[in-house]
Order: structure tokens, then sequence, then C-alpha cells
């Protein structure tokens, strides 16, 4: 059986079909003022889409988890398919998940890499992005990311980035001393050995020896100033500002109307990646 074959069978089986819908929406369970929606659009380049989304929420003992997920693939989507199938069911397994979160999150992050590298000859050379967010009951934030799609939060209608944005030219000292470089080619955007412009990545195994998976991970206690988050692929934040992002939907009630919103936006100024966006509602 040939490795797309057998990842068809893997995404049938997790009861995601043979493709992801590029839009919707949902609510949380427990409490009716948190919504979310999510859109995505492929962009200008002749490869197949290469982004994948997780938006949703779940009942795990007793307490409601929202999950959401924005996984960015590059050379080949077999990666961030895999990412959307595995990661937050290897999140939720670790058994310090409740007591030690951050840990659990870490582990489970290097856990899936090693998966992955694993199923190279499967899952093919490429690899992804990945930014997570983990909403507990409505009140407690863990959100943690590799690469550059990034979690904005709006508080007061001020943006606040949760994410860190791994760029090859902030990590050149990193990469070097795993024995890599960072080019600086005229006209092009910094790259792991003249390649990757992510300095932080799952999968890529012929650049891992230069590349971390190591994701960074922070908390955030939802109060009364919090309003709403976003996620979304480098696609958006491009050619928008964390503030242009959260200005352009702060009076839009619907969630997957605003994460469409964000999305036109972004083609409107000339974005030519694909985009994927979700934005979780908080009252």
């Amino acid at each position: 059986m040939h490795g797309r074959e057998i990842l068809h069978k893997m995404k049938v089986k997790a009861g995601l079909g043979s493709c992801l819908p590029d839009t919707g929406k949902g609510k949380s369970r427990a409490s009716k003022t948190i919504t979310h929606g999510y859109h995505l659009m492929k962009g200008k380049s002749n490869h197949a889409m290469e982004d994948y989304v997780v938006s949703d929420s779940k009942q795990v003992d007793s307490k409601e988890l929202g999950l959401f997920a924005i996984f960015d693939g590059h050379l080949g989507h077999d990666v961030a398919s895999y990412l959307q199938i595995h990661l937050f069911d290897s999140i939720l397994k670790q058994p310090d998940f409740w007591t030690d979160t951050e840990a659990a999150i870490r582990r489970a992050y290097h856990t899936t890499d090693k998966e992955i590298l694993e199923k190279a000859l499967v899952l093919g050379k490429g690899g992804s992005t990945a930014v997570t967010v983990i909403l507990i009951d409505g009140q407690r934030l863990v959100v943690a990311n590799v690469g550059d799609s990034r979690a904005v939060i709006c508080e007061n209608g001020v943006a606040k980035q949760l994410s860190v944005d791994h760029e090859p030219s902030k990590e050149k000292r990193l990469i070097e001393s795993r024995g890599g470089f960072v080019s600086n080619i005229p006209g092009d955007v910094p790259r792991v050995d003249g390649q990757l412009a992510v300095a932080r990545a799952f999968g890529d195994k012929s650049l891992k020896i230069h590349l971390s998976s190591e994701p960074d991970v922070a908390e955030e206690m939802i109060d009364d100033k919090s309003e709403f988050i976003i996620l979304a692929s480098d696609g958006v934040w491009k050619v928008m500002s964390n503030q242009e992002a959260v200005d352009s939907i702060k009076n839009m009630k619907d969630a997957q109307s605003a994460a469409r919103h964000l999305i036109d936006e972004a083609l409107n100024r000339n974005s030519k990646d694909d985009i994927s966006c979700i934005v979780v509602k908080l009252q």
C-alpha cells in the first residue's frame, strides 16, 4: 500500500474523511458565550492546499476543552494532515496533562515530531508549522507553537500576541551551533540552510539536525477584558499587523464570518500564500 493510501485510511478512521471543509463553526457546550469559526483559502501556488485546522470542543474528565490549531505544511501536506489527526490526542494522553500542562505539551510535541520523522517514507520529506490553543473551562488558555503561525488575543480592543514567531534571523546563533547556516539573499527572506523560512517545525527530516521542534508555551487567564482570539497562518501575518487584524473584526459577532473576513482582507492586501484562520469569540 502506498504512503498516501495509508494516510487516507488513517484520516477516514479518525472521522476526517478525505478532505477538510474550507469553513465551519461551533460553540461551547458549557458556555453559550464562547463560539468559534474557521475558514481556509488555497493560495496562488500550483501545489495542493497545505494548511489544516482543528476547531473543536470536547468534554474530558468533567472539564470542557476548546481545541484550536493551525498546521501550515510545506513541501507537501501530509505532515500537516498527520498533525491534525494526532497532535491533540498525544497532548491529552500525557499523564501529567492536568498537573503540568506545559511539560505535557512539550513532551507531546517532541514525541509527535519523532513519530513524523520515523514515518518519513510514508509522510514524505516535508514539514509543518503548528500553533495550538487549549481553552480549559473557558477560563485558562494554554498556547504552544513552532514556526510562524500565530495566536493573538484581543483584550479591551488591544491586540496581544500569545505565540512566538520562530524566524531564522532571530535564531541564527542556535542554528549555527547545530552546524547550519541562515541565508540572507537580497530579495528573499532569511532561510535555514538556504531552504526553510522558519527556524522551528515538525518534520523536515533533511534539515532536522539544524532545525528545532521545541515549542514556546504560554498560559493566559481569561477574564472580563478578554474578547476574542485569532489563530492564523503566516498568509495573514505577512500583510497585517496584530492590531490591524483585531481592528478588522472587533465589531463582528459571528466567529465564522470574522475568520472569513480576515482571509478576504489578507487577499485584498495581495497575500499569495495558503491562508487559514480561526476566530474564538469569548464574550
